[in-house]
């Protein structure tokens, strides 16, 4: 038979066992919200990303707008960045066809 010292050890054994259990449930559950969570903020960020892009170019084309509405001193700017933009599509362009 068992003495009670070793009844004693058994028990805070078991005791230690169900803590390290319930810690460990614990830890995976927080793990589980935190990976939930991370995938929110990527799905925001990959939306105000779009958002940003789509401000951004709306910016661009109202300035280009502007320019060409601009007076006859600005017209020379304008077709510089007129053409510009044209180049940069070229690029774009010849990138596609590869």
């Amino acid at each position: 038979m068992m003495d009670q010292e070793s009844r004693e050890i058994i028990i805070s054994l078991k005791k230690r066992i169900s803590e390290l259990i319930s810690l460990y449930q614990k830890s995976k559950s927080e793990k589980e919200s935190l990976i939930h969570e991370k995938l929110e903020l990527m799905e925001q960020l990959e939306t105000l990303t779009r958002e940003k892009e789509e401000l951004e170019h709306h910016y661009n084309t109202l300035k280009l707008a502007k320019t060409l509405a601009a007076n006859s001193e600005d017209s020379h700017y304008a077709k510089l960045k007129i053409n510009r933009i044209v180049r940069e599509i070229d690029k774009c362009i010849a990138l596609l066809n590869r």
